[in-house]
């Protein structure tokens, strides 16, 4: 059984799952779906379309599922969905999708610290951190162990590749590749992540391949598809150096420059 406060307004139709705790003041609409052994702690939304998977902690005022703040928003039904073992901290607000059948996603495993904002249509990978008051626009992609430092802005339709860390007060509008930081103002490329990427387990000698590919990427004078071109020919191959050509050719935005 799940521990619900008299005191919390939780419609009847929304399905909670076991062994969860819901605080007093907290409120969960019709088309809700919780997981197993969630905490929900006094005064968050939790609004239609929601669907939460299991472990996850949500602390006082946050809203979940909270309506599209996009003008082409016309009522229609749509989701957010959450995996496992998320933290959400104070005043976070994640959107739900824009059109029907659409979905916000969250992996598991994330932490997005107090006054987060994750907006419509905006997919997050696992083991993300997001730092206090950063806001990530509409239409999004983050993938794995991404780490936005505090006020971080991301616009909207930009991605994040994994392994990546954005630093502190950071405005971007370009695509941020695979296992760097990025940084500045104008925002560019400072270097490889090796801290995550030794934390994820990256060997040393790929380590020193991903800066050989982002040297091509950076410090050269072709286009960045030859640099993909280039990473391929001259760059030993690993499942990360086919994640940053991958990402280098599906880019739609093109890329932060070089500080």
């Amino acid at each position: 059984m799940s521990d619900i406060s008299p005191r919390a307004e939780v419609s009847p139709k929304a399905i909670i799952g076991e062994g969860c705790k819901i605080f007093p003041f907290v409120y969960i609409e019709d088309d809700v779906v919780i997981g197993d052994n969630c905490i929900i702690f006094p005064f968050v939304s939790i609004m239609n379309g929601t669907r939460m998977g299991s472990h996850n902690k949500v602390h006082q005022g946050t809203v979940l599922g909270a309506l599209p703040q996009d003008f082409n928003f016309q009522g229609e039904k749509s989701e957010l969905i959450i995996g496992d073992n998320n933290i959400i901290r104070e005043n976070v607000v994640v959107n739900r999708a824009t059109h029907h059948g659409g979905q916000t996603i969250i992996g598991k495993d994330n932490c997005l610290m107090e006054g987060a904002h994750i907006s419509h249509d905006t997919k997050v990978g696992d083991s993300c951190v997001f730092g206090y008051g950063t806001k990530i626009a509409g239409d999004c992609e983050i993938g794995n162990g991404v780490i936005f430092s505090s006020s971080v802005i991301q616009n909207a339709g930009t991605r994040v590749g994994e392994g990546a860390m954005i630093q502190a007060g950071t405005t971007f509008s370009k695509d941020v590749p695979p296992y760097v930081i990025a940084g500045g103002t104008p925002v560019g490329y400072i270097g490889v992540n090796n801290t995550m990427c030794r934390t994820y387990g990256i060997e040393e000698k790929v380590l020193r391949h991903i800066a050989n590919a982002y040297r091509l990427v950076f410090n050269g004078q072709n286009s960045v598809l030859d640099a993909a071109l280039q990473i391929e020919q001259q760059v030993p191959d690993s499942p990360e150096i086919q994640n940053i050509i991958s990402f280098i050719r599906t880019t739609q935005q093109g890329f932060i420059g070089k500080i």
